[in-house]
């Protein structure tokens, strides 16, 4: 039997993690596709990554999948993919879900308050 725990273990050991100033460069850039996974009453709260899209991590699977009506055609498998949530675990869990679909390039860059006190770009 799985435990959180051995969940995240899973997801850490394969979605690499990103520094929050390389992300603000390719934020700055636009070279990479934000999201934001946390559910929308955190997200009402906080702010979130300026211009990321919100998905939260329960959709994740639909929303990436061209097979189904709730596709987002800025999700390419070989699109940049940076991942933020509340403190780096749920956007590592969503991370593994994307990977385990085909995509090929997905970073956890962790908490949004860090991506806040670091000075990235907020919408509230």
């Amino acid at each position: 039997m799985k435990t959180a725990k051995d969940y995240l273990d899973e997801a850490n050991a394969v979605v690499k993690k990103i520094d929050i100033k390389e992300a603000m460069e390719k934020h700055k850039s636009q070279s990479a596709v934000f999201i934001d996974v946390r559910d929308s009453s955190d997200i009402a709260k906080t702010g979130s990554i300026a211009d990321s899209l919100k998905i939260q991590r329960g959709l994740i699977e639909f929303v990436a999948d061209e097979a189904t009506g709730l596709y987002n055609d800025a999700l390419k498998k070989d699109a940049e993919i940076i991942l933020v949530c509340g403190a780096g675990g749920q956007a590592a869990l969503t991370g593994k879900t994307l990977i385990d679909m085909g995509y090929t390039n997905v970073s956890n860059v962790g908490a949004i308050g860090d991506w806040e006190k670091n000075g990235g770009p907020m919408s509230k």
